[in-house]
Protein backbone atom coordinates (compact mmCIF):
# COMPACT_ATOMS: atom_id res chain seq x y z
CA UNK A 1 0.00 0.00 0.00
CA UNK A 2 1.89 3.63 -1.07
CA UNK A 3 1.19 6.33 0.38
CA UNK A 4 0.57 9.31 -2.08
CA UNK A 5 2.64 12.84 -2.10
CA UNK A 6 4.10 12.62 1.63
CA UNK A 7 6.58 15.53 2.06
CA UNK A 8 9.85 14.44 2.37
CA UNK A 9 10.70 16.21 5.33
CA UNK A 10 9.97 20.04 6.94
CA UNK A 11 13.72 21.93 7.14
CA UNK A 12 13.87 22.93 10.60
CA UNK A 13 12.84 26.75 12.01
CA UNK A 14 15.48 28.20 12.96
CA UNK A 15 15.60 29.67 16.69
CA UNK A 16 14.80 33.18 17.32
CA UNK A 17 17.34 36.06 17.97
CA UNK A 18 17.93 36.64 22.06
CA UNK A 19 19.06 40.30 20.43
CA UNK A 20 15.87 40.73 18.55
CA UNK A 21 13.47 40.04 21.88
CA UNK A 22 16.25 41.75 23.87
CA UNK A 23 15.10 44.67 21.28
CA UNK A 24 11.47 44.64 21.59
CA UNK A 25 11.34 44.49 25.27
CA UNK A 26 13.75 47.26 25.32
CA UNK A 27 11.58 49.50 23.20
CA UNK A 28 9.07 48.03 24.84
CA UNK A 29 10.36 49.57 28.00
CA UNK A 30 11.97 52.43 26.13
CA UNK A 31 8.21 53.54 25.27
CA UNK A 32 5.99 52.78 29.01
CA UNK A 33 9.50 53.56 31.62
CA UNK A 34 12.77 54.54 30.83
CA UNK A 35 12.37 56.79 27.44
CA UNK A 36 16.26 57.23 26.47
CA UNK A 37 18.00 53.91 28.33
CA UNK A 38 15.36 51.86 26.53
CA UNK A 39 15.75 53.31 23.02
CA UNK A 40 19.46 53.78 23.21
CA UNK A 41 19.24 49.22 23.85
CA UNK A 42 16.45 48.96 21.62
CA UNK A 43 18.09 50.38 18.86
CA UNK A 44 21.80 49.19 19.03
CA UNK A 45 20.18 45.35 19.98
CA UNK A 46 17.85 45.83 17.08
CA UNK A 47 20.90 46.32 14.90
CA UNK A 48 22.86 43.79 16.04
CA UNK A 49 20.27 41.03 15.96
CA UNK A 50 19.40 42.72 11.75
CA UNK A 51 22.45 41.64 11.17
CA UNK A 52 22.36 38.23 13.04
CA UNK A 53 19.11 37.32 11.32
CA UNK A 54 19.92 38.67 7.55
CA UNK A 55 23.28 36.80 7.16
CA UNK A 56 24.24 34.21 4.99
CA UNK A 57 23.44 31.79 5.74
CA UNK A 58 20.63 33.01 8.34
CA UNK A 59 21.17 31.67 11.78
CA UNK A 60 18.01 32.96 13.36
CA UNK A 61 14.47 34.17 12.94
CA UNK A 62 13.45 37.39 14.79
CA UNK A 63 13.65 40.37 11.76
CA UNK A 64 10.41 41.55 12.58
CA UNK A 65 11.16 41.67 16.12
CA UNK A 66 13.85 43.72 15.87
CA UNK A 67 12.56 45.89 13.36
CA UNK A 68 9.55 46.73 15.81
CA UNK A 69 12.07 47.18 18.72
CA UNK A 70 14.32 49.85 16.61
CA UNK A 71 10.94 51.56 15.78
CA UNK A 72 9.83 51.49 19.45
CA UNK A 73 13.53 53.18 20.14
CA UNK A 74 13.23 55.32 17.74
CA UNK A 75 10.04 56.87 18.92
CA UNK A 76 10.73 56.86 22.58
CA UNK A 77 14.20 58.51 21.81
CA UNK A 78 11.62 61.53 19.54
CA UNK A 79 9.42 61.70 22.61
CA UNK A 80 12.09 62.12 25.37
CA UNK A 81 13.74 64.71 22.93
CA UNK A 82 9.71 66.57 22.76
CA UNK A 83 9.79 66.41 26.50
CA UNK A 84 12.97 67.94 27.44
CA UNK A 85 12.09 70.80 24.50
CA UNK A 86 8.83 71.43 26.41
CA UNK A 87 10.09 71.73 29.99
CA UNK A 88 12.84 74.03 28.37
CA UNK A 89 10.92 76.27 26.65
CA UNK A 90 8.55 76.17 29.84
CA UNK A 91 11.59 76.82 32.13
CA UNK A 92 12.09 80.00 29.88
CA UNK A 93 9.07 81.11 29.64
CA UNK A 94 8.90 81.04 33.41
CA UNK A 95 11.81 83.05 34.15
CA UNK A 96 12.18 85.63 31.45
CA UNK A 97 8.23 85.79 31.68
CA UNK A 98 8.26 88.81 34.01
CA UNK A 99 9.91 90.53 31.19
CA UNK A 100 7.25 90.03 28.56
CA UNK A 101 4.52 91.05 31.13
CA UNK A 102 5.41 94.86 31.40
CA UNK A 103 2.19 97.35 31.67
Amino acid sequence: MDQPNLPESTPPALPTSTLALVSLIAGIVGILFLPFLGGIVAIVTGNMAHKETRSFPATHSGDGMATTGMVLGWLSLLLWIIVCCLIITGLTLGAFGGWFNTR
